[in-house]
């Protein structure tokens, strides 16, 4: 077992170093080296597994186009509440569906708690597509939600786990691109088909669910899962086809120091673990940084500020929100997760800071729209850099073994929950104080979510899930 020290005279979790990871980093070979490519077991497993991804961002962003007509159609056009239990009741079942996606991570597996949570995305979609009423839209709604906070529990936990220590953090960004893309192709098919075709639009939804479910039927389990369960030649076997031999026995070490405990974990126990309450206030911080209030209200944002075409201005965010993932899931294993972070937060709330002058200076108000514009896009990318993946990346890495499913899920409701207060509050916040204040306490978030990271989050870069987990347990 590695052994571990502390620099002298620093207090940053980040500072806590594990010999061998420090040697590969530097081109040392105190550690099995990272493996020439990518075996093709991996690509097909994160493939699958992000179709879980695509549906969380698709089922966001489909019902904001089509809103207006498919409440005319279902009798219920112009009355503001029910359209809003239509747009937050997905949110109310991804609440559900991402506790309960601990259990059946742990207790069942993550490749069958995949095949299970494919069930109500498909049925979500389809139940949806041929809603009669309310009842009938809510119901699938809810189902839709149940299965996306599943999978938003489920999707960065499996991919953590079956993908080499060097190549960990590109493959799990791909979990937050493709939430980015799902957002992005609903808002394309809310411009390419009218809205008075909302049921073919919420079909749609039922392709990435059953592309989940039929991948995961030739996908292997997660090794360390099987390896906790005291299958330890089903473990090392499947390892060995994702990674190679050599970095199978490393990267399954984690598992094995963990598989002592007996039986399932408690939520006290994983409440007092301190990698479960930095997976909380990673969530905590990003939500409350106002990203939601971006996306959902970017229109009217703009509109205020007088930009004439909002919807257009919203696709730029969405692209750029893309592009911008992009860029990180190269930079994940070179930057590293906490200089991302870092980065990410600062420019996220300067950003902030500018759009917030732009709109109550009035030396600036005829620039009102430009700066309304180009701070919410610098706000959006900043957020894409670091804000936006690293968090999913992170709770997994720096959570023991024997406990990740539940911290995972655990982080995943607080994103549910604070999503969810993030859109109800936002427009009473507006009303009650205006915009600039508002964008004021967004900034604030941001900067205290910087100091916060240098203190508490520890680098995972380089590191196998075992070194992180010997890391987090001295710092402890």
């Amino acid at each position: 077992m590695a052994s571990l020290k502390h620099r002298a005279g620093q207090g940053s979790l980040g500072d806590i170093t594990v010999p061998h990871a420090l040697a590969d980093e530097r081109g040392g070979s105190g550690g099995p080296a990272p493996a020439a490519g990518l075996a093709p077991l991996v690509l097909l497993c994160v493939a699958a597994a992000s179709m879980g991804a695509f549906s969380f961002g698709y089922a966001l962003g489909v019902v904001n186009g089509p809103l207006g007509a498919l409440s005319s159609s279902l009798g219920f056009g112009g009355d503001a509440f029910r359209q809003g239990l239509v747009v937050s009741s997905v949110l109310a079942g991804a609440a559900v569906g991402s506790v309960a996606g601990s259990g059946l991570a742990d207790s069942l597996g993550r490749k069958k708690a995949f095949l299970l949570d494919s069930i109500p995305m498909l049925a979500g979609a389809l139940v949806c597509a041929s809603a009669q009423g309310l009842a009938g839209m809510i119901a699938g709604r809810l189902l839709t939600g149940i299965g996306i906070g599943l999978s938003s529990a489920l999707v960065p936990l499996y991919i953590s786990e079956i993908s080499p220590t060097h190549l960990r953090g590109t493959l799990g960004s791909i979990n937050q691109l493709m939430i980015c893309v799902g957002i992005l192709a609903a808002l394309l098919v809310n411009v390419a088909l009218p809205a008075t075709q909302w049921r073919t639009m919420f079909a749609l939804a039922a392709l990435p669910a059953a592309l989940l479910g039929l991948g995961m039927l030739v996908c292997p389990e997660s090794p360390t899962w099987l390896q906790l369960k005291g299958r330890r030649r089903e473990a090392a076997d499947i390892g060995e086809k994702l990674w190679g031999e050599e970095a199978a026995a490393a990267q399954l070490g984690a598992a094995k120091q963990s598989e002592g405990g007996a039986g399932e974990p408690s939520w006290g126990e994983v409440l007092s673990s301190r990698a479960a309450r930095i997976g909380v206030m990673l969530f905590l911080f990003q939500q409350f940084s106002g990203i939601n209030a971006i996306v959902y209200f970017s229109s009217s944002v703009f509109e205020k500020a007088g930009i004439q075409s909002g919807a257009l201005a919203s696709a730029a965010v969405g692209a750029t929100n893309v592009l911008g993932t992009v860029v990180a899931a190269g930079l994940m294993d070179k930057a590293g997760r906490k200089q991302l972070m870092t980065l990410s937060f600062a420019g996220m709330g300067l950003s902030m800071l500018g759009m917030a002058a732009g709109l109550a200076l009035p030396f600036l108000s005829g620039m009102t729209g430009a700066i309304a514009l180009v701070g919410t896009l610098s706000y959006t990318l900043c957020f894409a850099l670091g804000a936006g993946p690293v968090p999913g990346l992170l709770v997994p890495e720096i959570t023991a073994a024997r406990i990740r499913g539940r911290a995972v899920s655990l982080a995943m409701v607080t994103h549910w929950v604070c999503n969810f207060a993030i859109g109800q509050l936002f427009l009473s916040a507006v009303g009650a104080f205006g915009v600039p204040a508002v964008y004021l306490f967004f900034a604030a978030v941001c900067f205290a979510c910087v100091a916060w990271v240098g203190r508490a989050v520890v680098e995972t870069k380089g590191r196998s899930l075992e070194e992180i987990e010997l890391a987090m347990a001295a710092a402890a």
